[in-house]
């Protein structure tokens, strides 16, 4: 039988059954995170964000020809990665059957048995792959990992095939297939180039047939050197030449804009076909193939050139505008993020440390831009010292803990750090004083991860505080980074997942499981008496370990079979899996779970899976004849798959759900249409959201969305300048020159004015002025400082705007409030004169300079808006008094709404009847069935539609009218169920208010709900104490005790606040009993005196006996403090325990008044009589 046919065929059918598998779980629309933006990019061939994915996009594009409108746009693009997933199964077939042809030396045709082994190790490595968690996530949705792992499959299966034709004539154009290939994941993900180290080893030992160690070492480090090349040399170079001459071009030779660029690709293709004449005149084979295979890869790469020819198109979306070679390096090299060390590099520390006593600054990149006028480039930066450099004593080898942005994390995980006071502050009694007493309060273990980070920053300039040694970074590498952000999500895909919330270092959230009992209770504790929520998380998949057992197996037979096989398999399983995780240096924590990214790393080990199939056929055949042996393997082995697909379709499956995309339009339908309107968004979710709804959808064009992140760069700004569809350019006094790179990043406060407000308009004016007075150098010199001084300051601080007072009045534009539609006519009245704003007493970035440039600029023509992504001041301009709540969004509004203390989250007024025709105008795709999968952003979104849905409610009913405020209630629960989207605390109000406007049997209802799931978790928590105190870690547990505990009393004494004492009575007792248990963890005395308020519901619902003892268990606790407190009082500490017993008597006194009212005289009387003991002997 011919290998070849039955490989192709059976490849084709195996791919076929994944092509159907995700066709029927797709996501039919955006999703969440990224997904959006790379669906708006694709198909308007739009620039995303770096490093930019130019062949996603333009395959994208292709596909989304395909859409028969608008809104099946985003499908056709998701059905890319459903295609590209399919032909990646089909090229892991077909890399598993020619890695079994080779160990077992089949030919170019297969006999019966033969044909067994080979294609039913590719069948189950290929499909146990196919309905892996992480890469079903993947192939379902509009992201460039599906693509990616296609491009490594290829490139992994080109090498074994170049491998298996080395010997012929022609094999070398699997290299220059390769090349290409390598050339083209250039323009998807970088992903794909982590094959090149084992296509170099599989080179390696095809050449070299006799095993030698020192040359083997060397051709791995040759192999890994190819890919450094390639991915830090080859093209960055190449990008940096066409920089370099294009600005000698123009710069020097005077030349126009372009000519260098023009040059330097004719410079390239010339010297290729020199070269390429060279080597075929001298006959330098060899070298002819490198040449060839760099051409290759050139070709392939060529996809880049989209960027910079849509970037200069002026797309709507051009993230960092990369129209020139420069830009499109910078954008190459990712310079918008923060700089990452790998191995040699600053510290978290550094955020300690203070500035280097010896090289303070360090010099900036600098920024070239076009000068039209004077027909060159120039540096718009201050670029030579132009960046506050790392102190030296903060930097160190392996550099893992580096963010001083999670700092807080690595300090609350990984333990505090040592420090001394600074040999100049030894002989300090004040400092010293402070710092021992923190230092005991330490030890005695009385001070939190908060309060240490506190610490250090308030005293960081009087203390030395010690930076993380080599072994702890080691320690954070291989705890964190390969533990938990590699290791966790390799055994979710091969063993088992706990459910889909984000793991942040407990027990009971993110982890992976193996179904066995005993591994999983000494990880996690008791699985029994789990809460319905965990046992019913549609991604709590238990695989008992199978997927991951046959790959062990499947690795140590390849092993021991073929070492020469064996270790280009492993060495891709370790450069997408362990390596990767060393680039990315991952903090505490990301944004989100990464298993994702991981996916090459799951996808060389399901070839280790696929080959333990010889495992099974070798041993059985032991017992049966081959037929019945190969039978029963097949059996066997098919399981693992089936129990992958089984337990993984619930929450991989998409299919109608559209959560993510009537979220974006409840956004935009939350505003006021055809005005105009500007909105702020702040994350990625809100952002992306809306791009997609306008770009694809173009729905609500006529709203101008604006990142407060993006809006930092002048790039975005310059696109805020321009008309995008139906919104107009946003207008800005500021021009680009004034906000370009390095140029107000940031401007310092100085208190000179303090006592005079200025007009918004006056302090841009200041802002906005290049007058030498706004800079910082004049500060300088009027504090004395010499020309010979000044030289030691940088020119960016120098050249650094200060604000001279943090006062500012926004006036208000009455007649454009109203004509704008700001405020409707009938509220004229409440319209304020003017907005008082206090800007920080710190600084401003500029992203906030821009921000306040639109608001002074706009002068309240347009709408501003607000996604309430965040609570910050700064998100909202710092006039958090002065909005109002319209469905999803905050309006700015000058009207004053002053902020609840005790409830600072509910921010802005309310107009009830406009908020309600927003609500009913939203869509809500599919949230309330029980069919979709409710993933956990879905969920998350949920908490901001709950609480503004009650916020309207509770509206109406100040306004008496109930009938509106029992639709809205009803709207929430019916659109969200609180099954399917949890986040219970939310729902609590919903009680009160339900029972307010009459619906006593709603609010009894909603009570039993949320108290069955809090009571469920303190079961758990209580039950593992009692049943399995072996495998309980209280330390670990004691948190979300104390939260659900909190949470279960607050939720019956609000019933008893509402007048249902004889309703939540036999809850009460139902409390006792299960909360019995924790008495310890609060201390008996506080945790019984929580109960108090439980008295009164039991004598009312005629529980004498149980009221009695739980108030003589309370006041038995108020009098033996009171005892030792009686005792414990002499003359040295007089007053302070005169005031305690005074409290506790007061205490007892309020316990005997609630039992006077219900309890019989002779009982009564006993207790008054016990009480004036007391109170009489004080």
């Amino acid at each position: 039988m011919s290998f070849s046919k039955y490989n192709k065929i059976f490849g084709i059918f195996c791919g076929l059954i994944a092509f159907v598998v995700y066709s029927l779980t797709v996501e039919p629309t955006a999703s969440y995170w990224d997904c959006a933006e790379y669906i708006s990019t694709s198909a308007k061939l739009q620039i995303g964000h770096p490093p930019g994915a130019p062949l996603f996009q333009m395959l994208g594009a292709v596909f989304s020809i395909l859409a028969p409108n608008n809104e099946q746009i985003a499908y056709t693009v998701n059905m890319m990665s459903v295609t590209s997933s399919a032909f990646t199964i089909i090229f892991l077939f077909w890399s598993i059957s020619l890695l079994v042809k080779k160990i077992l030396g089949i030919g170019k045709t297969v006999k019966k048995n033969e044909l067994i082994k080979v294609f039913g190790s590719s069948f189950l490595g290929a499909l146990t792959f196919t309905f892996t968690d992480s890469f079903w996530f993947n192939a379902v949705e509009a992201e460039v990992y599906a693509m990616a792992t296609l491009i490594l499959s290829v490139l992994f299966w080109l090498g074994l095939k170049w491998e298996s034709e080395f010997d012929d004539e022609r094999s070398d154009k699997w290299l220059i297939l390769i090349s290409f290939v390598i050339g083209l994941s250039f323009g998807v993900h970088f992903m794909g180039l982590l094959a090149l180290p084992s296509i170099g080893i599989i080179y390696y030992f095809k050449k070299y047939s006799k095993f030698n160690f020192k040359k083997f070492l060397i051709a791995n480090i040759i192999s890994v050197s190819i890919l450094l090349f390639i991915f830090k040399f080859l093209l960055p170079s190449t990008l940096k030449l066409f920089g370099y001459l294009e600005v000698f071009f123009v710069n020097d030779l005077g030349l126009p804009f372009n000519s260098g660029t023009i040059f330097t690709g004719f410079l390239i293709v010339s010297t290729l076909y020199y070269l390429f004449n060279y080597s075929i005149k001298n006959r330098l084979y060899l070298f002819n193939t490198i040449l060839l295979c760099l051409t290759f890869i050139f070709i392939g790469f060529s996809s880049w050139l989209m960027i910079p020819v849509r970037s200069n198109a002026d797309t709507v979306i051009n993230e960092n505008s990369p129209k020139d070679a420069r830009s499109l390096l910078a954008y190459y090299n990712l310079e918008q993020y923060p700089d990452t060390f790998l191995f040699y590099g600053p510290m978290f520390t550094d955020a300690y440390a203070g500035q280097d006593l010896d090289e303070p600054y360090k010099d900036d990149k600098p920024k070239y831009e076009k000068d039209y006028n004077l027909n060159r480039y120039v540096i718009v930066n201050d670029w030579e010292n132009g960046k506050i450099n790392s102190n030296k004593n903060h930097r160190g080898f392996f550099p893992r803990m580096w963010s001083d942005n999670n700092a807080l994390n690595y300090i609350k995980y990984y333990g505090f750090l040592n420090f001394e006071i600074k040999k100049e502050f030894k002989n300090n009694s004040q400092i010293e004083e402070i710092v021992n007493d923190f230092k005991n309060e330490i030890n005695n273990e009385d001070v939190s991860a908060e309060e240490f980070n506190e610490f250090l920053s308030n005293f960081s300039s009087y203390i030395e505080i010690e930076k993380p040694s080599f072994l702890s970074n080691l320690n954070y590498f291989l705890s964190f980074q390969v533990g938990y952000m590699y290791f966790r999500y390799f055994m979710w895909n091969f063993s088992g997942r706990q459910n889909d919330n984000q793991w942040k270092f407990d027990v009971e959230n993110g982890n992976w499981l193996s179904g066995i009992k005993y591994i999983d209770e000494v990880r996690l504790g008791s699985q029994e008496n789990l809460p319905s929520d965990s046992i019913n998380n549609k991604s709590r998949n238990i695989y008992f370990m199978i997927p991951f057992i046959l790959g062990i197996l499947g690795l140590f037979i390849l092993l021991k079979i073929d070492f020469k096989t064996f270790w280009p398999v492993f060495l891709l399983f370790i450069f997408t899996g362990i390596a990767l995780k060393f680039y990315l240096n991952e903090r505490v924590f990301e944004p989100r779970e990464r298993d994702y990214a991981l996916v090459g790393s799951f996808y060389a080990y399901s070839i280790f899976i696929g080959l333990s199939f010889l495992f099974f056929l070798k041993k059985i055949k032991n017992y049966l004849n081959e037929n019945y042996s190969s039978l029963i393997s097949l059996i066997i082995v098919s399981a693992c798959p089936l129990l992958l697909a089984y337990n993984n379709w619930d929450d991989h499956d998409r299919s109608n759900r559209y959560t993510a995309q009537t979220l974006a339009k409840a956004y935009l339908d939350s505003i006021e249409e055809d005005k105009q309107s500007i909105i702020f968004t702040i994350g990625d979710n809100d952002t992306f959201a809306l791009w997609y709804a306008q770009e694809i959808e173009e729905h609500r064009t006529d709203v101008r969305t604006i990142n407060t992140s993006l809006i930092a760069t002048d790039w975005y700004m310059d696109q805020m300048k321009r008309k995008a569809y139906k919104s107009d350019p946003v207008k800005s006094q500021l021009t680009h020159k004034q906000y370009a790179y390095g140029v107000r990043d940031y401007i310092k406060y100085e208190e000179l004015i303090d006592s005079v407000r200025w007009d918004l308009k006056d302090f841009m004016n200041w802002i906005s002025s290049d007058n030498e007075r706004t800079k910082y150098k004049f500060l300088l010199e009027q504090y004395g400082y010499e020309k010979s001084d000044l030289n030691e300051i940088p020119k960016f601080t120098q050249n650094m705007i200060f604000y001279p007072t943090n006062k500012i009045r926004f006036f208000v534009n009455k007649d454009n409030v109203l004509n704008s539609g700001v405020v409707k006519k009938e509220n004229e009245n409440l319209i304020v004169d003017y907005i008082d704003i206090d800007l920080p007493k710190s600084g401003l970035y500029k992203n906030q300079i821009l921000m306040l440039d639109i608001l002074s600029k706009n002068d309240w023509e347009r709408p501003i808006y607000f996604t309430g992504g965040s609570y910050k001041d700064s998100e909202y301009l710092w006039m958090k008094d002065y909005l109002q709540l319209d469905g999803l969004v905050y309006k700015l509004v000058p009207i004053e709404t002053p902020l609840n203390p005790e409830n600072p989250y509910q921010m802005g007024r309310i107009d009830a009847n406009t908020m309600y025709e927003i609500v009913k105008k939203w869509e809500w795709g599919n949230s309330e069935s029980d069919k979709i999968y409710h993933d956990p952003e879905t969920r998350k979104n949920s908490i901001t539609f709950r609480s503004n849905l009650h916020r309207l409610a509770e509206e109406f009913i100040s306004l008496g009218d109930n009938y509106k405020a029992l639709e809205i209630l009803n709207l929430s629960f019916e659109k969200l169920p609180i099954e399917y989207f949890g986040y219970y605390s939310l729902s609590e109000p919903y009680i009160n208010s339900y029972y307010k406007i009459g619906e006593k049997e709603k609010s009894r209802n909603l009570f039993l709900k949320i108290e069955k799931k809090y009571h469920e978790q303190i079961n758990y928590y209580s039950n593992s104490m009692i049943l399995n105190p072996d495998n309980f870690d209280l330390e670990i547990h004691a948190e979300n005790i104390f939260n659900y505990n909190e949470r279960l009393r607050g939720l019956i004494e609000n019933q008893i606040d509402i007048g249902e004492e004889r309703f939540v009575s036999e809850f009460i007792l139902k409390y006792m009993k299960s909360t019995d248990i924790f008495k310890d963890l609060y201390g008996e005395y506080d945790f019984y005196n929580y109960m108090k308020s439980f008295i009164t519901p039991l004598y009312v619902s005629e529980k004498v006996t149980d009221a009695r003892n739980l108030y003589e268990k309370i006041k038995s606790l108020i009098l033996s403090r009171l005892d030792t407190l009686i005792s414990a009082n002499d003359n040295s500490n007089s007053e302070y325990i005169t005031d305690l017993i005074t409290q506790e008597l007061e205490k007892y006194e309020n316990l005997v008044n609630i039992i006077s009212k219900f309890e019989e005289k002779k009982y009564l009387d006993v207790e008054i009589n016990d009480y004036y003991k007391y109170l009489n002997q004080f």
